[in-house]
């Protein structure tokens, strides 16, 4: 479990210190990562301050587990743990499983450039993070 924890650790902050790129202004795959509709139209303008906030919650989650397997000496409370060990990755599978028209496995937009690679990188990363944290949260 202390591999899965260490994978899913590194997914989480490295993704994590890709908003943070973001945030500082960089804009190298920015565009790829937000859904358009079919016109090309952005769904979303997420602004600097979003993209920090969501690095920030991603590297807490990556942290989250690197406690968790006991790789950093930090105490949680059991209740803490219990939540996050199930809330993190049910934020996950449902971000996978979508919103039914943009994003996810079941979104009925298909024909843009977000919406392939949203098939074929994004959700299956998604649906991958949410089965490593309930197999590591259920196995350990």
């Amino acid at each position: 479990m202390m591999i899965l924890s260490i994978v899913l650790s590194s997914i989480f902050i490295g993704l994590g210190c890709i908003h943070f790129y973001w945030a500082l202004g960089g804009k190298f795959g920015f565009s790829e990562t937000l859904p358009t509709k079919t016109n090309g139209q952005q769904v979303l303008n997420p602004k600097r301050s979003d993209c920090l906030i969501v690095g920030l919650v991603l590297v807490l989650f990556g942290v989250f587990y690197l406690i968790k397997s006991r790789l950093i000496t930090f105490e949680l409370t059991a209740w803490m743990i219990q939540y996050a060990s199930w809330i993190i990755p049910i934020i996950f599978i449902f971000r996978a499983i979508g919103e039914f028209k943009y994003v996810g496995f079941f979104k009925s937009i298909k024909g843009t450039h977000f919406s392939k690679m949203d098939t074929k990188i994004y959700s299956p990363l998604c649906l991958l993070m949410g089965i490593l944290g309930i197999t590591i949260h259920l196995f350990k």
